[in-house]
């Protein structure tokens, strides 16, 4: 693998940082500003928002730009909105520091595996996508719980600095590692627009959204249900989401290694054992050994089904896949906010903390349907061209390419 990609996993290390130190840092940024929790999660949701409409919107403008000098720029936005973030005198002013921040999330990744597939060779651009994507993981892993340390003994501001600081590093290691690589030669918006009129594209995006989203029903409430329902005591979330982390890092680098092999059984196998493990974790969440081991198989199996996912997107994009990666990445973020407000809605209901389980279930299950039906789909719709191009003369099909 290049060391390029050694540069984006260090831009993406950042960026899942900040994303998610945040949610262990709220009762320390609220009590700071004097304001209350609920208002401090305004944090939360103006990033998750931020990346939402950020990744089309940086990808369109964009467009005119190489993709490495766009990976530069973003990083450098990235740094403005983490260190607006560190020395914000008022809250308003951290909620525009932590937008800042997010309008490069998804254009970072979406560009960034676009970048990341091109510097491999085509059995390998999966894995390509899954090694950026392990700064992302790893961030889980290290970055948040660190960052949480440091936030609480000395201070929230130190750690937002910190995250400002890999950014620079992120920053440098893309301008001297990653190549130039400038646009193909006669891709328009317009062109990048018509990839959202494949269907397949649509579906795989929906297959994002809905996989995605059943990871996140239930790790949402990990806290409550973990502490109410298996008894664990409140301090030991902070290890339980470092099993989860785990999980992700070895589950993202399974599904990049699988999904060069064979990506759609690689989908059907993980989104189907998702399914079924949120299903168990109903009853797995009752004993503190089995639900630690539920939370790390969720972590494995929600991302094993990202680099496939991606990587589904930019085939079938294929000639136009920047904006249509970028916004793959908005639709893992659309996932999390769907189940989360959906595991909050069975929780209201008085259906118990384990309820979030069974929705994320349904929408695992929703997904597999999905690729079931998108590989059924390409299977009707390229058969047809296959027998037509296997009886036509030679001399047709060298026309036909060229």
């Amino acid at each position: 693998m290049p060391l390029a990609l050694l540069a984006l996993a260090i831009g993406a290390f950042g960026i899942g940082t900040t994303e998610f130190v945040i949610m262990g840092l709220l009762p320390e940024v609220a009590a700071d500003y004097g304001v209350s929790i609920p208002t401090a999660g305004y944090l939360v949701t103006g990033y998750a928002l931020g990346v939402m409409f950020g990744a089309p919107l940086m990808t369109v403008l964009g467009t005119k730009v190489s993709r490495k000098r766009m990976l530069m720029l973003l990083m450098g936005l990235f740094i403005a909105g983490n260190l607006l973030s560190a020395f914000a005198p008022a809250f308003s002013v951290m909620l525009i520091g932590r937008i800042v921040a997010s309008l490069a999330h998804g254009a970072f990744f979406g560009i960034g595996s676009v970048v990341a597939a091109d510097l491999v060779a085509p059995h390998k651009k999966a894995g390509a996508i899954a090694m950026m994507f392990t700064g992302l993981t790893v961030a889980n892993v290290v970055g948040v719980p660190l960052g949480t340390l440091v936030g609480q003994s000395i201070g929230w501001r130190v750690t937002f600095g910190i995250v400002a600081v890999l950014g620079v590093v992120g920053l440098a290691g893309i301008a001297r590692l990653v190549p130039d690589m400038p646009k193909p030669e006669g891709v328009r918006l317009r062109h990048e627009l018509a990839a959202f009129k494949n269907v397949q594209v649509l579906l795989a995006m929906a297959m994002t959204v809905l996989g995605f989203g059943g990871v996140f029903a239930a790790i949402t409430y990990i806290a409550p249900m973990m502490t109410h329902v298996a008894g664990f005591a409140d301090g030991s979330v902070t290890w339980l989401l470092v099993l989860f982390g785990l999980g992700m890092v070895g589950g993202n680098l399974l599904g990049g290694k699988f999904a060069d092999r064979a990506l759609m059984p690689m989908l059907y196998v993980s989104l189907g054992a998702l399914a079924v493990v949120l299903a168990l974790f109903t009853l797995t969440a009752h004993d503190k050994v089995l639900s630690a081991v539920t939370i790390t198989l969720i972590g494995a199996l929600g991302f094993a089904t990202v680099p496939p996912l991606q990587k589904r997107v930019l085939d079938q994009a294929h000639g136009a896949p920047t904006l249509a990666s970028a916004v793959n990445i908005g639709a893992f973020n659309l996932g999390n906010a769907l189940s989360a407000w959906l595991g909050g809605l069975v929780i209201a209901a008085g259906l118990g903390y384990t309820a979030p389980n069974w929705v994320g279930a349904v929408l695992a299950a929703a997904a597999l349907v999905l690729a079931v039906l998108s590989a059924a789909l390409e299977r009707r719709g390229t058969a047809p061209t296959a027998a037509v191009a296997g009886s036509a003369p030679a001399a047709q099909r060298v026309t036909v390419h060229q």
